[in-house]
């Protein structure tokens, strides 16, 4: 004879592999992701046209770095100044330190003129660094496709302006 236990048991995982099985909804392939398209076929996705500042150099607005270090955007219109190369870069121009509080820009940060592979100072920037495209970018006005909610935390104020990467660069690290 079964025991009570048993088919407690028995009934419980029947009841389980049940719900298990329970059919839920289901989403046809325009309905996910956010282009809202065939994902088998790119014939129908068309970007949505991209609106960069159109401001000059010099005249733009500094926006706020997305959080702590982070890579500030680039607020003024590139035109002309891409394509970047070890030989030619026109961001160095405005943004060198001694030159960046004359034309009012945001000075390359300390942590660009630093070997990260010597651990040593540098008269001038690092060669490693000369690439800004990499990391900056044009920040464009179109509107996200997905609500954004992150907050950033600074520990001080003036973090929100400013790059403290080479003095806190291998915290935690020992």
């Amino acid at each position: 004879m079964i025991s009570t236990k048993t088919l407690i048991m028995v009934s419980l995982l029947g009841v389980m592999v049940a719900s298990g099985c329970a059919v839920s909804q289901s989403y046809n392939e325009e309905e996910l992701g956010l282009r809202k398209v065939d994902l088998y076929s790119e014939k129908s996705v068309v970007g949505e046209p991209t609106s960069y500042s159109t401001v000059s150099a010099g005249e733009s607005k500094v926006i706020q770095r997305s959080f702590e270090n982070a890579p500030p955007l680039i607020p003024h219109d590139v035109e002309g100044m891409l394509d970047i190369t070890k030989d030619s870069n026109a961001c160095v121009s405005c943004h060198l330190p001694e030159v960046a509080e004359a034309v009012k820009a945001t000075p390359i940060p300390k942590s660009h003129f630093f070997d990260m592979r010597t651990q040593k100072v540098l008269t001038e920037m690092s060669q490693a660094r000369y690439n800004c495209s990499a990391c900056h970018v044009p920040q464009s006005a179109n509107e996200p496709l997905v609500q954004n909610n992150f907050k950033p935390d600074y520990r001080k104020e003036s973090e929100k302006s400013r790059s403290n990467l080479i003095d806190n660069l291998n915290e935690g690290v020992r």
